[in-house]
């Protein structure tokens, strides 16, 4: 049995992994922005270990977050799956950067910092990182024109590059980034055409999968195959130079040395 924490479980794929987790005996912490949201998870909470409440695109109620998971117990995996689309507009959050960044990349950069280290992490990512610019001068949209599409882009490069930095920089953690294909949730619409079951099995394998193929780092992975990346993602010098400007956003230290 593992512990497991995973962000955005409130619906979509981390409602899906929330669930097929908690069926196979593992203890779940749930994640729900707010307590109104939380109401979504009145089915499945009481077989819960814990639901906690805040909202990813708040440096504060991130911190609360990951003290709420830190005084739960140790986690044995966290799944980062919480993320948003195609916003509308830049945004303001209430530390002034763009939405697209703070939920999809700051939250989970904060998170990995502040929850104590689990033997596990996954983040979610997509094939659109492929379409990221590597330019860092403007990651937070200050100057640019908004785009949504390249912002989420952006985002999802941001993330999978984070994945293979942890597994660099801790080798004592298994770090693991999954695309879960374009499936049909509320994010990816009806219509998306991947396999919903695959999105987010990939996810709950590299979570607590027994088996050695799921006992791997440094992977980005597409329905349980390990996949090629952008070039971008395992590139020592981008990962540390991302990592870098995380730091100078969030104020906060991820690894010791180095970015």
């Amino acid at each position: 049995m593992s512990r497991i924490f995973i962000t955005g479980s409130t619906d979509g794929l981390g409602l899906a992994a929330a669930r097929t987790l908690m069926k196979e005996g593992h203890e779940v912490v749930l994640h729900a922005r707010s307590r109104e949201r939380a109401a979504a998870l009145a089915e499945i909470s009481p077989a819960a270990l814990g639901i906690v409440i805040g909202d990813l695109a708040s440096a504060t109620e991130t911190r609360s977050i990951a003290k709420q998971v830190n005084a739960i117990g140790r986690m044995d995996a966290v799944i980062h799956n919480a993320g948003i689309y195609l916003e509308r507009s830049r945004g303001e959050t209430p530390d002034g950067h763009a939405k697209t960044l703070a939920v999809n990349v700051l939250a989970p950069y904060l998170l990995t910092a502040w929850i104590t280290h689990p033997g596990r992490l996954v983040y979610l990512t997509s094939g659109m990182h492929r379409s990221g610019s590597s330019a860092l001068d403007d990651i937070d949209w200050k100057k640019r024109p908004w785009n949504a599409s390249q912002a989420y882009s952006e985002s999802k490069l941001y993330i999978a590059t984070l994945a293979a930095a942890v597994a660099r920089h801790w080798p004592d953690v298994l770090s693991n980034a999954v695309d879960p294909g374009w499936v049909p949730t509320k994010m990816g619409g009806a219509g998306a055409p991947d396999d919903l079951e695959m999105g987010h099995l990939t996810q709950t394998w590299l979570a607590a999968g027994d088996g050695g193929a799921a006992k791997v780092s440094g992977g980005y992975w597409y329905h349980r195959q390990r996949r090629e990346a952008s070039r971008d993602v395992t590139d020592r010098g981008f990962q540390d130079a991302l990592v870098g400007r995380l730091m100078e956003l969030s104020g906060v230290r991820l690894f010791a040395k180095g970015g």
